[in-house]
């Protein structure tokens, strides 16, 4: 090995030395109770805002559109739409918010454009969705201390008319061959690790389906190195496979309409990383008031794990 090459290497390994953190939540609801709290000068993330600040990388799942655009699709049940002013309960405290779900076409297309803007003014960046197909199939590369991660997004819960095509706007659909196209296209493009971000599973299941484990390994096969899921308005546990974490989902984070006890319950999932993967991850448990504001439960004992750990274990964090 010759000079310059010894000193890229030391310098490839010094840039990597120090791990990165990355933050992850579940369903982010901002209409209803959590959008009459935010309308009367309350903050429902409040009680996060330092736990949030710990990561390099916060990230979550934004289970509608913000817009003032836009009409209510017809036969759909439930269709949401926050005012743009919940933006400053957002700004400084996520850096991506994933839109691939089943409500960010509640209103349309030209709401959900509009809701990309917002987002985009507040230096909040968005995967799984975009102008078009490709752009929501695009890996957001997320970029510290010399480690480059892929993170993606799929929906597989209906209506599929959200879907982007070649040239209308849209979110990224779950379709196996083009996931796992997508994973290894991210490792071709220079990704050190990659991280799909899932929506999926059956509403108020407190199990992951046949499905899911069939996808979550068929991932992990082409590539993924950890994959963190929602959907389900409940968690649903984590497991390990081939060594990688599998968390199934986080639940709801702030949302409100919910009686079923478990769907009040939601948790913030921390992932420390370095080149070889997860080096260790918990997570933290935070319980939904009648409104949807979310409180931390520092003596829960929630799944949890590091390198060369073969089986989940539980953690309380009392952060």
């Amino acid at each position: 090995m010759n000079r310059f090459a010894w000193l890229l290497l030391l310098w490839t390994s010094l840039a990597c030395a120090e791990p990165v953190r990355l933050l992850f939540v579940g369903d982010i609801m901002l209409d209803d109770g959590p959008g009459r709290t935010i309308a009367a000068g309350g903050d429902p993330l409040a009680g996060f805002d330092t736990l949030l600040r710990t990561a390099d990388f916060r990230i979550g799942n934004l289970e509608c559109p913000i817009a003032v655009s836009g009409t209510p699709l017809e036969n759909k049940i439930y269709s949401f739409r926050a005012d743009p002013r919940v933006m400053r309960v957002l700004r400084g405290r996520f850096d991506v918010l994933s839109v691939a779900n089943n409500h960010s076409g509640d209103q349309g297309r030209n709401a959900f454009m509009e809701t990309l803007t917002h987002l985009d003014a507040a230096g909040i960046r968005t995967v799984g969705g975009g102008s078009n197909l490709a752009a929501a199939h695009a890996p957001l590369m997320l970029e510290k201390h010399g480690l480059r991660i892929a993170l993606l997004a799929y929906n597989e819960f209906k209506p599929r008319r959200f879907e982007a095509g070649a040239n209308w706007p849209g979110i990224a659909w779950s379709e196996d061959s083009q996931v796992l196209a997508d994973i290894r296209a991210a490792r071709a493009a220079g990704a050190d690790l990659v991280i799909p971000f899932m929506h999926w599973g059956w509403e108020r299941e407190t199990a992951p389906s046949a499905r899911q484990h069939q996808l979550a390994r068929l991932m992990i096969d082409a590539g993924a190195d950890v994959i963190v899921g929602s959907h389900p308005h409940v968690t649903q546990g984590a497991d390990i496979y081939r060594g990688k974490p599998i968390i199934w989902s986080l639940g709801n984070f702030v949302f409100d309409g919910f009686e079923l006890p478990a769907a009040k319950i939601g948790w913030l999932l921390t992932l420390t990383l370095d080149r070889d993967g997860v080096v260790m991850w918990e997570t933290h448990a935070a319980q939904m008031d009648e409104a949807g504001t979310p409180t931390l439960m520092p003596a829960a004992k929630t799944p949890c794990g590091r390198r060369g750990q073969p089986a989940v274990g539980l953690c309380a964090n009392p952060t």
